[in-house]
């Protein structure tokens, strides 16, 4: 890329007067920086290795010490805009469409199988400068508004909402599924009945831009994710237990989550955990904590058959665990 179209497209401000006229690549790790490149300083101590491998620019947004008057130092309000503007430009150049999806449809979308001119978007800004700066003209991206930023998209699009083919399912327990889906059957699938709404929209969304793509074995994905343990909350194998812990960092999926497990368990006492920042409803199942400490506590005051803990994941388990074994002085 030629200087003048780089300073135009990141709104950059050159501090010299450089020999270079132009870049091969942009790097943001400076031991990967090869003769030619130009890089993205987020640290300013990586700018000294940058510029030894051969750096013919460097784009900074906090005062730095200029130390080769012959490649080219960029100022910019914010890199990270700066990065967000180059991927702009990348996209309508490259006649990409972009789909937005909630987080769900996003996590399931990333255990998927397709083509490679269809992107799942994730990570931060620049694992998604990596992974869609050489993609595939006129491919198709899916990212999520509320992870990533919309800015680097020009041809923004929702997910298709006509008729969707139905997933069928044969088997369901509260966290295993078994479905058909196109004539294909899928066994056991390591995932909940709450999601398959969740998941008939994206393979719908496949289906409607005629984008190949296969199912594999699922994974948790860090929503609604249920541990089994024994009554000392120590985990165990999946489903050897008729106690469950359920982990939920996202708030907005609380009521439907509760609703979900009350419907299909009426039999089941069910409590919920909340941080004490959040908004509570008055119910006497729902008990709030102020720091991570205390909810093993609230847990072991309490009998229940499944506890939705609000805003951590399960590492809380192992933390608990090295606790315990801790050596002490007596």
């Amino acid at each position: 890329m030629r200087l003048e179209n780089f300073l135009a497209l990141t709104h950059g401000k050159l501090e010299n007067e450089p020999c270079v006229n132009s870049f091969e690549n942009t790097v943001f790790e400076a031991h990967k920086v090869k003769r030619g490149d130009i890089f993205f300083a987020y640290e300013e101590e990586d700018i000294a290795l940058a510029v030894s491998n051969g750096a013919y620019g460097i784009v900074f947004d906090k005062p730095v010490q200029v130390s080769d008057q012959e490649i080219a130092w960029i100022k910019v309000n914010d890199i990270e805009e700066a990065v967000k503007r180059l991927l702009r430009f990348k996209m309508i150049e490259k006649e990409v469409v972009a789909y937005e999806c909630n987080e769900i449809i996003l996590k399931l979308a990333l255990q998927v199988i397709t083509q490679t001119n269809f992107v799942v978007v994730h990570g931060d800004i620049r694992s998604v400068f990596k992974s869609l700066w050489e993609v595939e003209d006129r491919s198709t991206v899916l990212f999520c508004p509320a992870l990533n930023s919309k800015d680097m998209f020009a041809n923004i699009k929702t997910l298709p909402k006509i008729a969707i083919e139905p997933i069928e399912i044969m088997e369901q327990t509260l966290f295993e599924t078994s479905f058909i889906y196109d004539n294909v059957f899928y066994e056991r699938q390591l995932i909940s009945p709450f999601f398959i709404p969740y998941l008939a929209e994206l393979l719908h969304l496949f289906k409607s831009l005629k984008i190949d793509f296969r199912l594999r074995k699922f994974t948790p994905i860090e929503h609604f994710e249920a541990v089994f343990t024994n009554k000392n909350f120590e985990i165990k194998e999946f489903g050897t237990s008729d106690k469950v812990l359920i982990f939920e960092q996202n708030t907005s999926l609380i009521e439907s989550e509760i609703t979900f497990l009350h419907s299909r368990a009426p039999w089941a006492k069910i409590i919920c955990l909340v941080p004490s920042s959040s908004q509570q409803s008055e119910d006497e199942n729902l008990y709030s904590y102020k720091n991570q400490k205390e909810i093993i506590p609230i847990l072991k005051e309490n009998n229940f058959h499944f506890a939705l803990i609000v805003g951590v994941d399960k590492s809380i388990l192992s933390r608990t665990a090295s606790y315990q074994t801790q050596p002490t002085l007596f």
